[in-house]
């Protein structure tokens, strides 16, 4: 399968943040940004069908949000990724919140930058998409300036990209902003969402991006004094401190739940016995096990509570398991149903296993109910 063109940054192991960019723009676009969020994240940053390195014929005439967004996921399989963090540009943006609305299992985060819920209706685009078709690029690429940046700052490397950009594929990337609307559909949105607007953006003013934050539930408006449309390039250490509060936020989430699951004392004894050795590891449990597995809502923590049992089990870590059977009582499991996991592992990792299992659980039980 023909993906798109993409560049990964960061540690394979990190958790994944993936970056959209503007119609008329490639991943050069996140030049000042994506690397100083590969610290801490897996970064993957990808072009629009026809331009920069992907392939013009990846999408065509009449395509849809929905198409790039396919691309998308297509690209994320491809990489291992099944679950990810996600923040786009315009055209990008507009391919996250179709993400966050339509397959909100894959997401962990959105940040929605200089991008709206609809473009100003459909007869713009269709027009533009009609120019392009007829005339090429070269003719929109002399004002590209004046629709994406403020004062006179430019790029030349992003308009050299709008110049280079596939005709036929930008007028379809035109005709996907004529068809979409998500208006109706904005309350639905559950993942943490972030809304960058630029003050001085022509193309979406900072209502659109306040139409998207009164909407969603919990989300977070952030506006950009001196940036136009492009912000990641003309303000990218102001993108990048929004950035990193928002995607950061699975740490502090995970935090919360890793609270709620094992209990203030149990977190506060591995917090008071952290170290610089191991602050990187600690900070790893709170934000990936716990900030994205506990939180994901397709099992329930009672499910995950017996899930992660079995497997302590299994590999016999009997001090965890003794943790985890108090967090299964937490998670709401009686003693009966614990007896019952565990004597669900007698038979599949082995009665000896079973035995030094229901010797632990027995006297974390036992101390529960001691007064």
């Amino acid at each position: 399968m023909t993906l798109l063109n993409h560049r990964a940054e960061g540690s394979s192991s990190a958790p994944p943040l993936l970056l959209g960019p503007s119609l008329g723009t490639s991943y050069a676009l996140w030049d000042d940004v994506a690397p100083e969020l590969s610290g801490t994240h897996r970064v993957v940053r990808w072009d629009l069908p026809g331009h920069g390195g992907s392939p013009a014929g990846l999408i065509g005439a009449g395509a849809t949000v929905a198409d790039l967004a396919g691309l998308v996921l297509a690209l994320a399989d491809s990489l291992g990724i099944e679950r990810f963090a996600y923040a786009g540009v315009s055209l990008g943006g507009a391919v996250g919140l179709h993400l966050a609305v339509h397959h909100p299992q894959r997401l962990s985060s959105l940040a929605v930058i200089c991008s709206s819920a609809h473009f100003n209706g459909s007869t713009p685009w269709e027009e533009r998409a009609a120019l392009v078709r007829r005339e090429g690029l070269a003719g929109l690429a002399e004002n590209a300036d004046a629709r994406w940046f403020a004062g006179d700052f430019t790029v030349p490397r992003l308009v050299q990209d709008h110049r280079d950009a596939d005709p036929d594929a930008y007028a379809a990337c035109c005709d996907a902003l004529a068809a979409f609307d998500l208006r109706d559909r904005l309350a639905e949105i559950a993942v943490p969402t972030l809304l960058v607007g630029g003050r001085e953006d022509p193309a979406t003013p900072p209502a659109h991006l306040r139409e998207i934050a009164d909407a969603v539930p919990g989300a977070t408006l952030v506006e950009l004094p001196g940036a136009s449309h492009l912000a990641p390039a003309q303000c990218p250490e102001a993108v990048l401190t929004a950035l990193r509060a928002h995607v950061g936020q699975e740490a502090r989430r995970g935090m919360a739940v890793r609270r709620e699951v094992l209990g203030d004392a149990h977190v506060d004894r591995a917090q008071d016995r952290q170290t610089p050795f191991t602050a990187r590891f600690q900070d790893f449990i709170s934000r990936y096990a716990w900030g994205e597995i506990w939180t994901d809502p397709t099992l329930s923590r009672r499910e995950r509570s017996m899930i992660t049992l079995t497997a302590l089990v299994a590999h016999g870590h009997y001090d965890e398991l003794a943790m985890h059977v108090r967090a299964a009582r937490r998670n709401g499991l009686t003693p009966q149903e614990i007896g019952a996991v565990l004597l669900q592992t007698a038979v599949y990792c082995g009665v000896p296993a079973a035995n030094s299992a229901f010797a632990t659980a027995q006297r974390v039980l036992a101390e529960e109910d001691t007064p």
